[in-house]
């Protein structure tokens, strides 16, 4: 029969050596893991941006087939979920075209740019990207309906 000893032997518990090789391979995991995960992120914003302008873009078509025209500039994307007070709106649908009712921001917290008619179609829909300023490189660079396939 097995006797249990009460108090501590030398085999409780983690040595200092042990804590010190374990927080240094945390350390040197973290550092190849980090940015890789980090970069994931920029990626997920700029195809988020790329989705929300293509839904737009598929409302406004839907717009424009039931009334005749795009919103102007100055109706913007609100009048995706908000009867525009003029123009021919005899087909706008009760609850608008977007099906959370609202028009969200970009994924950096900017409001997307509606132009109508745009310079490189009927309209122009864009993200300033990362930076909220015109033009960029990387995550800063624009986000615009015409550039996407």
């Amino acid at each position: 029969m097995l006797q249990q000893t009460s108090g501590s032997s030398s085999e409780d518990g983690f040595t200092l050596i042990e804590m010190i090789v374990v927080i240094f391979i945390l350390g040197l995991l973290a550092t190849y893991v980090a940015p890789r995960i980090i970069g994931k992120t920029d990626d997920a914003k700029i195809v988020k941006a790329q989705a929300d302008i293509r839904s737009f873009e598929t409302a406004l078509d839907m717009y424009k087939l039931d009334n005749g025209s795009y919103p102007t500039t100055e109706q913007g994307l609100q009048a995706l979920v908000e009867k525009p007070a003029s123009g021919n709106m005899g087909k706008w649908p009760d609850g608008g075209y977007l099906t959370k009712r609202k028009i969200s921001k970009d994924p950096w917290g900017n409001e997307y740019i509606y132009v109508s008619p745009g310079s490189n179609g009927d309209v122009d829909l864009s993200s300033n990207g990362g930076d909220g300023l015109p033009g960029g490189e990387g995550t800063a660079k624009d986000i615009n309906n015409w550039d996407i396939d």
